[in-house]
């Protein structure tokens, strides 16, 4: 679609309006976010994100609407990996509570620059080279099934091995312990980096690995770069109230990292089923969003509500 720039542009002034409202009003004041406080920002970026969709249901029709909303919904989901990695990195730093909202603020400012590189790079890219649709299908298909066949024992955090917190570590002195919810302080006239900026540094580089799964996965679903952007930055934007909200819960979703790897190996299969049924068939076929839509809807169901059951199961044992 022929995107105007002052539709991206206003899209990135309601995105920075909100963040400043976050950070300037809300969040003014380090504090520990509550439950309450995290359901409010949940329901509230979601909220955002399908008026967005409605107004893109009215300006552009059904068929962009429904893709934004199958790849917010793709990311989304996805997104709830990394709230596994976040409650691992916390932990081991032994972040508290007040300062892991602004450590999470500064990472979605850097995830929007990051994705946004991404993306337009993978939207040029599949313009002039479409046999890329192919090689990002079968890298989504060989992720999901990596996923579903992993141990829980390899989601570890290795900070050390981290090449920014090596490359930060040569050249800026680093605090041996946390300075408040500052990333830098100065002592003995010497600029230094608190503990606190190496989290944020392993937040990015979290964000960047997993970008390179959940990118191509909408791009599964449109090559539109204004949609898969737009998709893509609504569901990171609640990332971080999400995470609040689910982080001490997290062990009962004992099925969704199942769910979430027969999502990335359905949308890696779309992606491949046109050369897939030519084969066979000698007709390209492809599978529709609409029915994309439906499997991810179901696959996340099933996976929360198995879940749950199973964990309600284990408590009537204990």
């Amino acid at each position: 679609m022929d995107i105007s720039i002052w539709a991206w542009v206003g899209f990135h002034a309601v995105v920075f309006f909100v963040l400043a409202l976050d950070l300037g009003v809300f969040h003014r004041s380090a504090h520990a976010v509550s439950i309450r406080e995290a359901a409010i920002w949940t329901v509230v970026w979601i909220t955002l994100s399908l008026l967005f969709n409605l107004g893109l249901y009215f300006w552009l029709g059904s068929k962009p609407a429904l893709d934004f909303l199958t790849g917010y919904l793709i990311e989304y989901s996805l997104s709830v990996d990394n709230i596994f990695i976040f409650v691992l990195l916390f932990s081991f730093f032994r972040v508290p509570s007040a300062y892991q909202h602004r450590v999470l603020f500064w990472g979605i400012l850097g995830a929007l620059l990051m994705r946004g590189t991404m993306i337009l790079l993978g939207a040029a890219l599949l313009e002039r080279f479409d046999w890329i649709i192919y090689i990002f299908g079968a890298f989504l298909l060989f992720t999901g099934l990596r996923m579903f066949f992993s141990k829980e024992e390899e989601e570890e955090i290795h900070p050390e091995g981290n090449i920014l917190v090596r490359v930060v570590r040569r050249f800026i002195p680093v605090t041996k312990e946390m300075r408040g919810p500052h990333f830098f302080v100065r002592e003995q006239g010497k600029l230094m980096a608190t503990p606190l900026f190496l989290v944020l540094l392993i937040v990015e580089s979290t964000d960047l690995i997993f970008a390179i799964d959940s990118i191509p996965a909408i791009f599964g679903i449109t090559q539109d770069a204004f949609i898969v952007y737009t998709s893509n930055i609504c569901a990171i934007l609640g990332l971080r109230s999400l995470y609040f909200l689910l982080a001490g819960v997290m062990g009962m979703f004992h099925y969704l990292k199942t769910g979430l790897a027969f999502i990335l190996s359905f949308v890696g299969i779309k992606m491949l089923w046109p050369e897939i049924s030519y084969l066979v068939v000698h007709e390209h076929y492809h599978v529709s969003n609409t029915l994309s839509l439906g499997v991810i809807v179901t696959t996340l169901v099933v996976a929360v509500v198995a879940s749950i059951i199973r964990a309600r199961r284990l408590d009537a044992v204990v």
